[in-house]
Formats: structure tokens, sequence, C-alpha cells
């Protein structure tokens, strides 16, 4: 397995080292677009400062996807999980750090930024920081990938993993135990859990940025919807979602429409009942909606199912 060590803004990790209980946040890079071809779903990357900030890596995260986002939708998916407390704050930083000067100056965020999203992150305090690899070159300004099974990548991950024991929630989560000793060269995947942040992304990608319904692509109007909620035990996954415009995520919530188990788009009698109208969504009804290309992105039938049975105001 192959793990990045990623050099790390100081002030990302001074903001986010301070939140508590955080189950993703958003690595973004001010320039960089590229998908890091090493880095597999459920791979770690970890968070290395600059010699300036104390040479050392203070943190790790487990891969969860790649997206390539303008400025604005990444703080309205991940808000303070980027590691700042505001979107002015977090143009200004990137500001800093983007050789595009002028384009990161927009304060509407239209410009694009690479966006590691990091599930299981944590941050250690700097009496737990872990010494760099062996031979780092000064020069990289982006990361460097190891080997995790031996040399100097084996090293970090096993330290980095018997430290995260010492932080609430963090070690069962990467696999290790109080019991466990170090036994280097044991590299392997960890299967990331979607935040709501990296769920909304997920779903937008899977849709082609288009409304299931509408199919309008305007990308401020989108939002992933979950099938079954969250706080009804639904997943952050994609086949719990589906990419809706804001008005029809409303209705569906609401359990004024719904989708059938063979993706039909249907509209309760209810929305006329209750607000004696509903003209724009009634031509709606009976349409085939638009899926995700690939197969395993599709909404799943029985979630479909218990909306209808249990949200919907058939």
């Amino acid at each position: 397995m192959i793990g990045v060590v990623a050099v790390t803004d100081h002030d990302w990790y001074q903001f986010l080292s301070q939140q508590p209980s955080l189950d993703e946040v958003n690595f973004w890079r001010p320039s960089d677009t590229r998908t890091p071809r090493q880095l597999v779903s459920g791979a770690p990357v970890f968070f290395k400062l600059r010699k300036s900030d104390g040479d050392a890596i203070a943190g790790f995260g487990i891969f969860a996807r790649h997206d390539v986002l303008p400025a604005w939708l990444a703080w309205d998916s991940f808000q303070e999980t980027n590691g700042a407390a505001s979107m002015s704050d977090m143009l200004a930083r990137i500001g800093r750090l983007r050789r595009d000067k002028a384009a990161a100056g927009a304060s509407a965020g239209d410009f694009e930024i690479g966006c590691l999203m990091l599930s299981q992150p944590v941050f250690f305090s700097p009496g737990d920081w872990v010494r760099p690899p062996a031979g780092w070159p000064e020069t990289a300004v982006q990361g460097k990938g190891y080997d995790l099974s031996s040399g100097e990548g084996a090293r970090i991950w096993d330290e980095c993993r018997m430290r995260a024991i010492r932080y609430p929630d963090v070690g069962a989560s990467v696999g290790v135990h109080r019991e466990e000793s170090p036994r280097y060269g044991e590299g392997s995947l960890v299967k990331p859990r979607l935040g709501q942040g990296t769920f909304r992304i997920a779903v937008t990608a899977a849709y082609g940025r288009c409304c299931a319904v509408s199919l309008e692509h305007s990308l401020p109007a989108l939002e992933a919807a979950h099938i079954r909620p969250y706080a009804e035990g639904g997943e952050h996954a994609i086949p719990n979602g589906l990419l809706l415009r804001s008005d029809i995520h409303r209705l569906f919530d609401r359990g004024y429409v719904g989708v059938t188990p063979d993706h039909h788009f249907v509209v309760s009698e209810k929305l006329r009942d209750d607000y004696s109208n509903g003209r724009s969504y009634y031509p709606l009804h009976g349409r085939l909606i638009q899926l995700p290309p690939e197969a395993s992105d599709r909404p799943d039938r029985s979630l479909l199912e218990w909306h209808l049975a249990n949200l919907f105001r058939g």
C-alpha cells in the first residue's frame, strides 16, 4: 500500500486540531488539481508541516476521494472542515498560496482547487508529532508517496497508528487497539467512512452535475439528497443519494415527491391539497429519472421503497 506524505499548511492544521470529533476534512490544494495517481481509497495521507513550522508529521486522514471543485463549492460542502472559520478566511489563505494570485482574489470563489477528501482524521498534539521520512526532499512542495510495507513508510504508518490510540474514536477506526504493539510492514487499507461533505461531492459527481429529475445543470442550485435520512439510519453513501434541484430536494425530504423502485418520479396529491398549487411539479410526474452511468452508484431499490413507505405522502 502506498501512502502520501503531504506538505500541510500550518494554519489549516492549527484550526482543525482545535475542533472536536471530526469525521472528515477537506485537504485543499490551491494550485495542484491533478488526481494523485498513487492514492487509492482507504490509504493514509500524512500531514507534514513545513520546516519553519516544526518539520514533523502532525496527523493523518484516510483518503476517500479526489475532485476538482470551485472554491465556493468546497466551502459550501465542508464549511469549517476546510480548516478555516469562514469562506473569506479560506479564500484569503488560498490566495496567499496560489500561483494565480488574480484568480484567487475573486471573493466569489469561482476558481477551481484540488480537494483531497479525507475521513477519520486525527491531529496530533506537538508532543505526539512524528519525525518525517529520512531523506525528505527539501524541494517537495506538494507531497511524496511512500510504500507503507517497508522502510520509512512502514515506520511512519506504525508510529502514527500507535499515537492515534491516544485520541478518542480514532485508533479503532484505523485498525489499532491499545493492547497492540507496533508491527512494522502491515500496511492495509482502511475503509473510509464518508462524511456529509464528501457525500455531497460524490453524489454530485455520480450524476454528472445534473439534477436527476429536472436535468438542471446550474451547480449552485443542485443538492445531494439522502433517500433515507441520516437521522433515520441512512448512510452517507452514493446509493442512498439523489442529486436534485434545491426545491425538489426540499419536497423530497418532506414527502411531497418520491422516486419509485423502477426510477420514476412521482408527485403526491397532497402537494395540491396542502398548498393549492404544484403546477410546476405535476408535469414531471411519471418521468424516468436520469441515473448515474455506474450501476453501483444508482439508487438502492430498498431505500427507495423505504422512502415511499415512510416519508412519501401517498
